[in-house]
């Protein structure tokens, strides 16, 4: 019998109003349809089916929220947009073929810290009636996303997750044991190493200073950390200004898009993927810290080598055991 793994709580679990924050999750996976994933959400969850075309379902889960599970093709989703100029029969078809070749993507409403665990039997069901992840496919980047909600909008919070990632991005390829066809793939691009060094060199830096400097380097949705959601939320025309993409979606959270897609696996959760985030959340609650590393990572930069990336990780690993987020 499978035994769900615990997530770990961050300390800050509240969000600047005093409500719990939230964490939204997306999965992608092969081997089941649209259909078949919708009735099993419907089945697990006691959800209930609110539309449905030929590319995408909405459904609500009461007590949770609404979901959405499509399959990530842009032709079908166009097709199924216009039903009245093409058959169903034929859009119906297309749908189950496209379920062998692109993911089906669930995307799971913004559920509270405490209850994340409802997520757990859904995983076990979709496990069970043949989804299949990441390590099965040798065309597609298969990931979960991590749309975990920030705290509070202000710069210095955003400035401690920025920190927290940027010096821990490298140790968590490792620790998510990312997927050769994700690593070769533009979807999880890491912040290159000079945007770490100007962000860490900063001390204290307005939202200003913030938006100009990630927006400098990372004018694109293909990051590990995507931060154009959020940043979105705070500026959405200057951030529309800079990369006009109707996939960004403004919202007060994260979008984390790292960890491989491991559902085939047994006793395999969503968990283990957050317990991973969970060390950006708790380094991000530390400025004292976030002082110290970054001051070791700017004194490790080699003339014309910049810092070794082998010789920080091995770094990082070491720290996060001494100071137990490991």
């Amino acid at each position: 019998m499978e035994k769900a793994i615990s997530y770990k709580l961050p300390t800050c679990t509240t969000n600047k109003e005093g409500a719990e924050r939230r964490v939204g999750f997306e999965l992608e996976f092969s081997g089941l349809t649209l259909r078949q994933t919708s009735d099993i959400i419907i089945r697990t969850l006691g959800g209930t089916l609110q539309s449905e075309n030929a590319a995408e379902h909405k459904l609500r889960a009461e007590g949770l929220g609404d979901f959405n599970i499509e399959l990530d093709w842009n032709y079908l989703k166009q097709k199924a947009a216009a039903p009245g100029q093409h058959p169903p029969e034929l859009l119906d078809l297309l749908s189950d073929a496209a379920s062998l070749l692109v993911p089906v993507e669930v995307v799971c409403p913004p559920i509270a810290l405490s209850q994340l665990d409802q997520l757990d039997e859904l995983v076990i069901q979709l496990r069970k009636a043949g989804a299949i992840g990441t390590e099965e496919s040798m065309i597609a980047a298969y990931g979960v996303h991590i749309n975990s909600e920030i705290p509070s909008l202000d710069a210095a919070t955003l400035f401690n997750y920025l920190r927290a990632f940027s010096l821990l991005q490298w140790w968590l390829v490792k620790a998510h044991e990312v997927n050769t066809t994700r690593k070769i793939s533009p979807y999880i691009d890491l912040y290159p190493e000079k945007y770490i060094k100007q962000l860490l060199s900063r001390t204290n830096p307005d939202m200003e200073t913030i938006f100009y400097d990630y927006l400098e380097y990372n004018a694109t949705r293909n990051r590990a950390l995507d931060l154009l959601p959020l940043l979105a939320e705070i500026d959405e025309v200057r951030v529309r200004g800079c990369i006009d993409d109707p996939k960004i979606k403004a919202r007060p959270t994260f979008h984390y898009r790292m960890p491989n897609c491991n559902i085939e696996h047994e006793n395999w959760y969503l968990a283990q993927s957050w317990n991973i985030w969970w060390v950006v959340e708790q380094l991000a609650s530390r400025p004292d810290h976030l002082n110290e590393l970054s001051a070791a990572f700017l004194a490790a930069e080699q003339p014309m080598l910049g810092v070794s990336r082998k010789l920080w990780t091995e770094y990082i690993d070491q720290w996060l055991k001494n100071h137990a987020l490991a």
